[in-house]
């Protein structure tokens, strides 16, 4: 078994429902490290933070070759599984995605995120072409022999004002968690979803380990961990904070000149 398996099937160890996974999303070599550095049991990207770090909007403006070098850079940076937040795929179509996930497994990944919206369009691919999309990414793994982490992650919630979430948009969900699960998705990401009690059923409803996003209003980690949760991110917001502390830091040094 080659060292990327052996960090795949670690990965898949690590969700575990009730004692999460914490994943505090970097953006490049140098924020992985440091995550490893003080214990990170494993290292996540987040698409948004990556995109800024480079001068790009997300939403896969940043070209995918400039992903997959800063991939190659975080995986060999660090010696912990390393999942990579793969938006779309970089294509509608199932072989542009396969094309997009043997590139990612060749930088030394042994996860993605795998979204379902139409990125650079209007909603949500259907459930039928979505499970294609993952079949095809299940696929790719088998043929390389690395099973990765599939983090099959729905739209739903950040599509919709969180004021108006009601049982439909969780019961769509469920649909797609069990669907998603069926074509080969490890985990199924629902980030914009807060409601503890929505939560909870999703997680009792699904096959595969629930991932949710930290978010004001958002239950806490012992919370999230009572009510089911095997993942925890933190997305866009570690590289906000630097960002933060970065231009405080340079206001004060800048007012010293």
């Amino acid at each position: 078994m080659t060292v990327q398996s052996q960090r795949a099937r670690l990965l898949h160890s690590l969700h575990v429902r009730g004692d999460p996974l914490i994943l505090f999303n970097i953006w490049d070599a140098g924020s992985a490290r440091a995550l490893q550095d003080i214990g990170a049991k494993a290292i996540a990207t987040g698409s948004w933070s990556v995109a800024a770090a480079h001068g790009y909007e997300d939403g896969e403006k940043l070209p995918i070759d400039a992903v997959l070098a800063n991939a190659s850079r975080i995986t060999a940076s660090v010696d912990l599984p390393v999942t990579i937040d793969l938006e779309g795929g970089y294509g509608p179509d199932p072989k542009q995605v396969q094309a997009s996930v043997t590139k990612v497994i060749q930088a030394g990944a042994v996860g993605i995120n795998f979204e379902d919206q139409i990125v650079g369009g209007e909603g949500l691919h259907s459930i039928e072409n979505q499970c294609e999309r993952i079949k095809s990414v299940r696929a790719t793994a088998q043929q390389a022999s690395v099973p990765i982490f599939i983090n099959a992650r729905t739209d739903i919630f950040l599509k919709s004002d969180p004021a108006h979430h009601d049982a439909s948009h969780l019961e769509e969900a469920i649909r797609r968690s069990a669907a998603y699960a069926d074509s080969g998705a490890s985990g199924f990401f629902a980030p914009g979803l807060r409601n503890a009690q929505a939560i909870k059923r999703l997680c009792e409803a699904s096959a595969i380990p629930v991932n949710i996003m930290v978010l004001p209003e958002a239950p806490s980690h012992r919370e999230l961990a009572d009510l089911g949760v095997a993942r925890i991110s933190y997305g866009p917001l570690p590289y906000r904070q630097m960002i933060v502390a970065l231009k405080e830091a340079g206001r004060k040094a800048l007012a010293l000149s």
